[in-house]
């Protein structure tokens, strides 16, 4: 965009000497005309009176454009189960149900069951003869959900704990409790 310079309001100084005086260089002025103030009714004085509407538009007006932008069901464009106000959120995926069986564990320690109660989280570990080397955890994290009475029978060897978990971890359960000793930690 083309601006004419303007003139400036100092006087130039040039080495070169000019044939006009200082001040000659200068636009004549001219007159401004005479024109009534412009006032505007109400204006912010209204804006303050009505302060409690005003609000209310404008939240009208930003809730409205929020709709109009959020994902719109059937559109068939975004995915709707994705949660509002996290659009790069992937959804979580639907895990299958996983069936959950009652398992009696034989514990081979009874003075470690009598410390259990249903709800406690238990992990089972099976520890072969080879001593501490050998244990390995079968299942991690499973609810006690008995605790049935010790038997009187000393020759029975240990106690009965009932712990909740899945089908696969039960029949594990069930081949370590035969060629193994079993013991559970508290989680």
């Amino acid at each position: 965009m083309f601006r004419p310079a303007l003139p400036s309001p100092l006087p130039s100084v040039s080495p070169f000497p000019s044939a006009l005086p200082p001040g000659a260089d200068a636009p004549p002025t001219c007159e401004v005309p005479q024109f009534a103030p412009v006032r505007v009714r109400g204006g912010l004085h209204r804006l303050v009176r009505h302060r409690r509407r005003a609000l209310a538009a404008g939240l009208a007006v930003t809730a409205a454009a929020l709709v109009a932008a959020g994902p719109h069901p059937g559109a068939g464009g975004q995915d709707t189960r994705r949660a509002r106000g996290h659009p790069v959120a992937d959804p979580v995926g639907e895990r299958p149900a996983t069936r959950f069986v009652a398992a009696p564990v034989r514990i081979a320690d009874a003075a470690t069951v009598r410390l259990l109660r249903p709800g406690d989280r238990v992990d089972v570990v099976a520890a072969g003869d080879g001593g501490a080397d050998d244990a390995s955890v079968i299942a991690r994290g499973v609810r006690v959900t008995k605790v049935p009475e010790p038997v009187a029978d000393p020759a029975a060897g240990g106690a009965l704990v009932v712990v909740s978990v899945p089908r696969a971890t039960a029949h594990r359960l069930v081949g370590a409790g035969t060629t193994e000793r079993l013991a559970v930690t508290l989680c």
